[in-house]
C-alpha cells in the first residue's frame, strides 16, 4: 500500500500545519490549519485538492482556516467528540478507538485529554504518523490548560505503546527551548545530551526539528520518563509515583 505523502507547511510563528496527501485516492487533508492563505498556497503549489481538515483541538492556531477552507473547497471537518461545539465547522465527530478511514488507510482516533478536555490525536499506522496537535512535542508536552497531571500522564501512555518508529508530527517548533529545560530534569540522559547537540546544529542551519521518532522521545523526552527513577531523583522525587512527578516536571517547565 503507497504510503501518505506528508507536507510540513510554518505558519504563524513556530506552527507546523500539515498537508497530507493520498495518491492513490486523490484525497488531502491538512491538519490543524491556523490560518487558510498558506494552505491554499501550497495546495495550488502542489495540485492538490483538499477534502478533509482534520482536527485535534479547539484552540484557534488550529482550527483558525477551517471556515475559509471550508468555503473555499467544501471539505470535511473531522474533529474531537467531546468538544464539537468549539470546532468551526464541523461535519464529523471522532473519538476513542475510532477509526477514521481517509486516502486508502484508516486513522486510530486517541483521545488524549490534558492540554484541553477534548484533544484528541490521529494514528495512521501503515503510514507511521502520529498527529498529536500539542499533547505531545518533540521533547515536551502541551500545557495543561484544561486538564490535570494524571490525564496528561495517561494520554501519553497511549503514545508510549506505539512502535518505536512512528513518525511525530506535532504542532509547534519548541524543540530547542524543549532540549534546554529537558537537560535540566534528565541531566544524566546521554542520549538526551546527544540529541540536544543535534537539535542546536539543525535550528543554527534553520532546519527543523519535527517530525522527531517516538522511540527518540521515549528516550530522551523528560514527559514521557516520569516513571524513569534518574528523573524522579533529578526533581527531588525519589521513589514517588509517575504523576506526581510529571506534575513537578511540567510545574517547572510553566516556570523555566
Amino acid at each position: 500500500m503507497a504510503q501518505l505523502t506528508i507536507h510540513q507547511i510554518p505558519v504563524l510563528s513556530d506552527n507546523y500545519v500539515y498537508l497530507v496527501h493520498a495518491a492513490a485516492t486523490g484525497e488531502t487533508a491538512v491538519v490543524d490549519p491556523a490560518v487558510a492563505p498558506p494552505v491554499l498556497a501550497a495546495l495550488e503549489q502542489k495540485g492538490w485538492r483538499l477534502t478533509h481538515i482534520l482536527n485535534t483541538h479547539h484552540h484557534a492556531d488550529h482550527t483558525g482556516g477551517n471556515l475559509a477552507l471550508k468555503q473555499a473547497t467544501g471539505c470535511t471537518i473531522v474533529g474531537p467528540r467531546a468538544d464539537a461545539a468549539r470546532i468551526p465547522g464541523i461535519d464529523v465527530a471522532v473519538g476513542e478507538g475510532d477509526r477514521y478511514r481517509f486516502g486508502g488507510e484508516e486513522a486510530l482516533v486517541f483521545d488524549v485529554p490534558g492540554h484541553t478536555r477534548g484533544h484528541i490525536a490521529y494514528h495512521f499506522a501503515d503510514s507511521k504518523a502520529l498527529f498529536c496537535g500539542d499533547t505531545l512535542f518533540a521533547l515536551g508536552c502541551g500545557r495543561l490548560f484544561e486538564g490535570t497531571p494524571a490525564q496528561m500522564w495517561a494520554s501519553l501512555g497511549k503514545f508510549r505503546s506505539l512502535p518505536a518508529d512512528t513518525l511525530v508530527y506535532c504542532a509547534h517548533e519548541y524543540t530547542q527551548s524543549n532540549a534546554r529545560f529537558a537537560l535540566t530534569v534528565d541531566p544524566q540522559n546521554e542520549n538526551l545530551k546527544a540529541r540536544a547537540a543535534e537539535i542546536d546544529r539543525l535550528r543554527a542551519a534553520g532546519q527543523p526539528t519535527v517530525p522527531s521518532l517516538l522511540g527518540e522521545e521515549v528516550a530522551t523526552n523528560p514527559f514521557l520518563r516520569a516513571d524513569d527513577t534518574g528523573v524522579a531523583a533529578a526533581v527531588g522525587l525519589a521513589g514517588a509515583d509517575p504523576v506526581s512527578v510529571f506534575a513537578e516536571v511540567r510545574k517547572r517547565k510553566d516556570n523555566f
